[in-house]
């Protein structure tokens, strides 16, 4: 692949990796191309028929009913599944916090469950929370009520986060993850690592940190900085240009 490759083309940008792409470039001795994010480079990506399951927009709605930067979002994506003793401590750990939130609990998400939607333990306290199978979540993450994002640090919801400017709280699962994480927490300063021991006293005080205490205002504003930097990236056209100069010149 590298002896027949003419260019490596990655979706991100130089604020966040300039020193990845320059070795990229270095070692393959070809052009690296940092078109992200794309997806606000290609809104038909956006289009609601490729979500993978039917998004409830009715949170959208609910989401109108809070304040600015107030609400939790917390989704472990499309692939990333979690044992049923750690599904019941994030569900009794976002209750206690105080704070709410909007999760997105996939059918199949949790390991040995149902295909359907597992049951929330008994006595949970909901009333500051919603609960949904599937989100729009470039919508959401836009959303002026949400104040953070509870993230598996999948490529794809890291990058849509940060355009957003929204901080977040890690819990990678595999793969990438763990790396995106590292980045998010001690690379960019945008958030918090939900860590290894997982219990709902540590899961509640991570939230209320990064959603109303003073460490979460400090990567509220790093990712605000960041945002306008990835939107200052998608605005311009350049690094597409360059792509397609490139190619033509082949």
């Amino acid at each position: 692949m590298r002896a027949s490759a003419s260019g490596v083309v990655v979706n991100t940008f130089d604020a966040i990796e300039a020193s990845e792409l320059a070795k990229i470039q270095t070692e393959l001795s070809q052009p690296a191309f940092a078109v992200g994010p794309l997806h606000k480079l290609s809104p038909a990506a956006a289009a609601e028929h490729n979500f993978l399951h039917a998004p409830d927009r009715s949170c959208l709605a609910w989401l109108d009913a809070h304040p600015p930067r107030s609400v939790l979002y917390v989704s472990l994506g499309s692939v990333a599944c979690v044992d049923r003793a750690v599904f019941d401590e994030m569900a009794r750990g976002l209750a206690g916090s105080g704070v709410p939130f909007l999760w997105v609990i996939r059918p199949g998400s949790v390991r040995g469950a149902a295909e359907d939607a597992p049951p929330l333990p008994a006595g949970l306290d909901m009333n500051r929370g919603k609960v949904v199978p599937w989100a729009p979540q470039r919508d959401i993450l836009a959303h002026p009520a949400i104040g953070g994002f509870w993230t598996h640090c999948g490529w794809n919801s890291t990058l849509e986060s940060v355009y957003e400017g929204v901080p977040m709280l890690t819990q990678p699962c595999f793969a990438d993850q763990t790396v995106n994480a590292r980045y998010v927490t001690h690379q960019w300063g945008v958030g918090l690592e939900l860590g290894e021991v997982f219990d709902r006293e540590r899961v509640a005080e991570a939230v209320r940190k990064l959603m109303v205490g003073e460490e979460g205002a400090v990567m509220r504003a790093r990712a605000r900085r960041l945002k306008i930097q990835a939107n200052q990236s998608a605005a311009a056209t350049l690094a597409i240009d360059n792509l397609v100069k490139y190619i033509y010149s082949l």
